[in-house]
């Protein structure tokens, strides 16, 4: 986060000197670094934000206990949110969904998106283990009705019982609705809808800062030839080419 500040900065002084691109030295550039001071505090919290809302609850105690750092919900509610999530990824959709009605049962009934989303899944997995006339009974009965009311969920709709339409899947054009990403796409719906009823942000903040970070950073390019981070998960400064 300091280094996301210090780009930023670095980049308004650049804008407000010559137009010509400027070199700046490791030397220059780690010294100007240093100089930004981020209280230990900030980034426990943001650490401990990154656990609670992915989900680390074991990680989030232990860190909790080292470093003082006080998640803002109960620590408790990591495992009854994890296992929903965990329920979907495996492909248990009706067990998640009566997971999710015990943990509030608001957040269906308010959210017709997402409890759509929850049945396209419980026919894609359906569809995946060859319960071809479960899987049209179960469109039929329980998706058609909402598709008529809602023209994107029809669109789903039709998308997912298209296939049902091909022998090899490997061929099919919408086959990657039964790719491991679409259970981790709709568990992540999940997630962030119990996370929300739950007055807590829905993404960890982490993410969205080394997005800010590669964006700063792109932007100072233009400007200036400097000591910059292309590989976030060393976070090593690397010297510019000039």
């Amino acid at each position: 986060m300091s280094l996301f500040l210090f780009v930023f900065r670095q980049l308004a002084e650049i804008e407000a000197m010559a137009t010509s691109k400027k070199v700046i030295t490791r030397e220059e550039w780690e010294k100007k670094l240093n100089d930004v001071k981020i209280r230990k505090e900030d980034m426990n919290r943001l650490v401990m934000n990154f656990l609670v809302t992915e989900g680390y609850d074991e990680a989030a105690e232990k860190f909790r206990m080292e470093s003082g750092t006080e998640p803002d919900i109960n620590l408790g509610t990591i495992t009854d949110r994890m296992a929903v999530k965990k329920a979907v990824q495996c492909g248990n959709v009706e067990d998640a969904i009566e997971k999710v009605n015990d943990l509030n049962p608001e957040i269906l009934d308010t959210n017709p998106q997402l409890f759509f989303h929850l049945q396209q899944q419980r026919l894609i997995e359906l569809i995946r283990n060859g319960k071809v006339e479960e899987a049209l009974e179960f469109a039929q009965e329980e998706l058609a009705p909402r598709g008529e009311e809602n023209q994107s969920f029809l669109e789903e709709l039709e998308r997912t019982v298209a296939l049902l339409a091909f022998e090899d899947v490997s061929n099919c054009p919408v086959g990657e609705l039964l790719d491991m990403s679409q259970r981790l796409k709709t568990a992540s719906e999940v997630n962030a809808a119990i996370l929300t009823s739950q007055s807590h942000e829905k993404d960890p903040k982490l993410p969205s800062l080394l997005k800010m970070l590669i964006w700063a950073q792109n932007q100072l390019d233009e400007k200036a030839a400097y000591p910059r981070i292309n590989d976030l998960s060393s976070a090593v400064l690397e010297d510019p080419a000039v």
